[in-house]
């Protein structure tokens, strides 16, 4: 009976820990770069936004230069480390571009995404099995100048056990069907992300999340799923701050005019 005890209280301890553990939040800053390229000049202030944005609390600060540079360009993400004093995350496919500029930069973390040159937004996870010689070859490069490396999949065991086989430090959950389905009513798909999230944990690889997280979801997300490390959100974020935010802004136009 004692040891049954023993078992149980030990149980309970990780569970509690685990509970109370602190979920980061990593602040992509893509759409400010977006906005601001649309007009030319330098309105917002990118290198600006990455500093108050720490400050106001966020964890860490994301970016995902694409090929194209339409947001984030290769020349902002060389300057965003003088103001980044938390942590620093680059997104992207490794390309040798890509791969060039991380070993320079020397972020936090890289986050490697499948996603295509034209490709709007992320839309899939790696299959780590199928390109299982490539990422490995990839991770080895990042982890050899220091960088935590995690990679970007389904909620798919296989694939999560292919990220371990080729030393990723970290998994990035893809959340798209997560919040499609919350968006429905349809709380099941869950399952698949906290089975997943056993299963990395088992592994002792680190579970971040991301895609599509925004108000509505993020809270049922993270109260519900185990060991979960960081998320990160970028385009809800600076959309629900304009709904948050004009009415305050409107009213200070109008105060300057009258």
């Amino acid at each position: 009976m004692q040891i049954i005890k023993k078992k149980r209280t030990q149980h309970l301890k990780v569970c509690i820990f685990e509970k109370n553990k602190l979920v980061k939040l990593s602040v992509n800053i893509n759409k400010i770069a977006t906005l601001r390229n649309a007009r030319g000049g330098n309105t917002p202030n990118l290198l600006k936004m990455a500093s108050d944005i720490q400050s106001y609390g966020a964890d860490g600060i994301t970016v995902h230069p694409r090929p194209d540079e339409r947001h984030i360009t290769y020349s902002d993400a060389k300057e965003l480390p003088k103001v980044i004093y938390k942590e620093f995350n680059i997104e992207g496919n490794p390309i040798n571009k890509f791969i060039n500029l991380v070993c320079k930069i020397k972020p936090t973390q890289v986050t490697l995404v499948p996603d295509a040159i034209d490709a709007i937004t992320s839309n899939s996870g790696w299959d780590t099995i199928k390109n299982r010689s490539f990422l490995k070859d990839v991770i080895c490069e990042f982890k050899n100048n220091g960088i935590r490396t995690s990679v970007f999949v389904d909620p798919n065991l296989k694939f999560i056990d292919g990220a371990k086989e080729i030393g990723a430090d970290r998994i990035e959950l893809y959340t798209e069907t997560y919040a499609s389905n919350f968006a429905k009513g349809n709380l099941q798909e869950l399952k698949k992300y906290i089975e997943s999230s056993l299963l990395a944990k088992k592994l002792q690889l680190g579970i971040n999340a991301g895609h599509d997280l925004n108000l509505q979801n993020i809270e049922y997300f993270v109260k519900h799923m185990p060991f979960l490390d960081e998320v990160s959100i970028g385009h809800a974020i600076i959309s629900e701050s304009l709904y948050l935010g004009i009415e305050n802004v409107v009213n200070l136009y109008l105060q300057k005019m009258n």
